[in-house]
């Protein structure tokens, strides 16, 4: 299975782009955007006591997927959910080199 960082960085390779390994170095791969210019393929970073904890990947309409650890798996969340967490707040959402169209996920 994935962690967190670990899926980000797959995907991303599987469309020969290239993030580098770990959540904290990821939120600062490629250029910043706001939660309202997010788009599909942006990748997400949430942070908890000044270090980046967790990164997903934005798939649209308010939902991520992402990899919590390599237990649980890869899953579809609602982005606010997640942000609700006491001990996660989302910090970052980048673009890297506009991957947006890579993949169609059939969000319900």
């Amino acid at each position: 299975g994935f962690d967190c960082s670990g899926f980000v960085q797959y995907v991303y390779s599987q469309v020969g782009k290239s993030v580098s390994r770990s959540s904290s170095t990821q939120a600062y791969d490629g250029v910043g955007v706001s939660y309202n210019e997010a788009q599909p393929g942006d990748i997400l970073s949430w942070g908890h006591g000044g270090m980046v904890t967790h990164s997903a990947i934005y798939v649209g309409n308010g939902q991520m997927i992402h990899a919590m650890n390599s237990n649980t798996g890869v899953d579809i969340s609602n982005v606010d959910e997640i942000n609700s967490l006491a001990s996660f707040k989302l910090i970052y959402f980048k673009r890297n080199e506009s991957i947006f169209f890579i993949f169609s996920f059939d969000v319900k």
